[in-house]
């Protein structure tokens, strides 16, 4: 089994270790050695040339916004929608939840056009605010914490609301403090969701002022007749990092809330 684990883990990994050694190699060494795994030296200039040369202060800070935002909406509508449908009781609440996961199923390709219009209505095309609209809350981040709310024994709050304390009160000061797990895949998801966006960025930054990193990076693997490979790569780490970093934080709280979510 860990021989087995071994080879497939290697398998993943390998493309990733060869952007890295690649975002270090010259255009001249693509060119003379195209298979080679190994760089002559690790010489920073790729990286320089991408923040220097081509920008992309300016779109990690666009991708940075646009992510932050997204995050922290979904974290917040995404627990109080969750919240609601879960421990409060109201009318309509199951043909909330029902619409709810048919907006989940319904393919993207399906409401893009129509999404688009809005966004054009809305005077919103070529701005962050555009980008950032649509995603400012998901059916799968409802969904996940409706799920975990659901696995909070009533008894805590019902124990609060006997002491005084009001639905505020039990939301920020109970619920969302014990709703790490659940917060973190909803974090990492609606991260992965909003940096790597490709498509809807595409259509509606029309301008270099509003590209995201993954748009900027395909514009710029596009600008010239010759590609260079090493400024390629080294955009890819540079979208790829951050990815990294936040599940290595979270990673812990991310399998934890996954299998929370299909408990009742």
């Amino acid at each position: 089994m860990y021989a087995a684990t071994i080879v497939v883990v290697a398998a993943l990994l390998l493309p990733f270790v060869w952007v890295i050694f690649g975002s270090f190699k010259t255009q001249a060494e693509f060119m003379s050695d195209p298979g080679a795994w190994f760089p002559r030296g690790f010489p920073v200039q790729n990286y320089v040339d991408l923040f220097v040369e081509e920008g992309f202060g300016r779109y990690f800070l666009n991708s940075a916004i646009v992510s932050a935002v997204a995050v922290s909406a979904n974290v917040l509508l995404s627990s109080m929608a969750g919240y609601a449908l879960a421990k409060l009781d109201f009318r309509g609440k199951n043909l909330i939840f029902s619409v709810v996961i048919f907006a989940w199923i319904v393919p993207y390709v399906a409401i893009f056009v129509p999404q688009f219009l809005i966004i054009v209505q809305l005077g919103l095309v070529d701005t962050l605010a555009g980008i950032i609209a649509p995603i400012l809350v998901s059916p799968l981040s409802v969904f996940i914490m409706r799920q975990f709310a659901y696995s909070m024994p009533n008894e805590l709050l019902e124990a609060a609301r006997v002491d005084g304390a009001g639905e505020g009160r039990l939301f920020f000061g109970i619920f969302l403090p014990l709703s790490g797990p659940a917060i973190a895949t909803i974090a990492i998801l609606s991260f992965l969701g909003s940096w790597n966006s490709f498509l809807w960025p595409l259509i509606v930054a029309q301008s270099q002022g509003t590209f995201t990193l993954p748009v900027a990076l395909a514009v710029a693997s596009q600008a010239s007749n010759t590609t260079e490979f090493g400024l390629l790569l080294a955009g890819a780490v540079v979208v790829l990092l951050p990815v990294l970093i936040l599940f290595l934080f979270l990673q812990r709280y991310f399998i934890q809330g996954v299998a929370t979510a299909g408990l009742k």
